[in-house]
This record gives structure tokens, sequence and C-alpha cells, in this order.
């Protein structure tokens, strides 16, 4: 198959792939128990995390080439991830058109967390996502993130996490 054929078939597969997909991944239950989840993970640490579910890319991004990566790191910003405290916030993004997963962790934590940490992150989440568990997959992705920022950036004895940002799941 030549590039240009390709290039037309993920256009259509992002095309294709809408709200419906997402709600059929993540009913309105799951994403409660994903939201409070995040609530209670942040009551552990002074970190903010944020899940973003997005069907496809939009259009600009197919035609620029660009995949779940430069997404994630564009919605970190949209979605003001990076302006927390202790700039210790974690966007966890997945793209159902692609399958694909992206953490993206602000400076204050990823200088204490190496690359391939996140990796196997990653390779869990994918494993559950192959499966059809895509509300399991976020909870151990929740579950990991917490983890690291319980360790790095913990509250102290009566201390309370002021919740910057949204628990809710960002549906794109």
């Amino acid at each position: 198959m030549d590039r240009s054929s390709n290039r037309l078939l993920r256009l259509l597969k992002h095309r294709w792939i809408d709200d419906t997909d997402i709600r059929r991944a993540l009913d309105d239950t799951a994403l409660d128990r994903l939201a409070a989840r995040v609530a209670g993970s942040e009551r552990r640490h002074s970190g903010e995390i944020r899940i973003s579910v997005e069907a496809g890319l939009p259009l600009s991004y197919l035609w620029q080439r660009l995949g779940a990566r430069e997404r994630a790191v564009t919605l970190f910003g949209k979605l003001r991830v990076w302006d927390t405290e202790h700039n210790n916030g974690v966007l966890i993004y997945l793209l159902l058109a692609e399958h694909a997963i992206e953490i993206v962790a602000d400076r204050g934590l990823a200088r204490h967390v190496p690359a391939d940490h996140w990796q196997t992150v990653l390779a869990g989440m994918r494993e559950a996502f192959r499966a059809g568990r895509y509300e399991a997959g976020l909870m151990d992705a929740i579950d990991a993130v917490e983890a690291l920022l319980v360790q790095h950036f913990p509250l102290g004895a009566g201390d309370a996490n002021p919740n910057q940002l949204s628990d809710r799941v960002d549906l794109r």
C-alpha cells in the first residue's frame, strides 16, 4: 500500500470512531468511578491527575501526520495540567482510534521518574485495553501515578490538596 492510501485509511479510521465508541468503552457509571478514584487519589498527595479520552484525532493532526503523543502534549496544555502549584500534574490520555495511550507528567514529577518507568505503566494499560477493559486499564494507571505522587509529593499531616483541576474525565 502506498503512502497516500495509508494516509486515507488513517483519516477514515479517525473519522469513523466517535462519541458512541467512547460511551461503549466507558459508560457514565465508569466515568463516575474514574472521577471518584482521581478525587480519592488526590487526597493522598499534592499532585493533580487528569484523564482525557478521545475518539479520533482532529483533522489538523491527521493532515500534519501527528500522533497521540503530540495530541497528549497539546491537551496537557489546554487542560492546564501544567498549571499546578508544584508542577506535578499528570495527564493520562487514551486515543481510541489508534488504541494509543500516553502519559504526560509535568516537570516536577518527571524529574523523579525515569522514562522507562512510564513505559512499564503504559504496557499494563495496553494489555487491559487490548482485552477491552478500558476502565480497569485507566484505574491501574491512576494507581501507578498515585504511587509516584505519594512517594514524591505526599501531603503533610493536616494538609489538603486544593484540587486545582477537575477530576472528571475529559471526553473529546
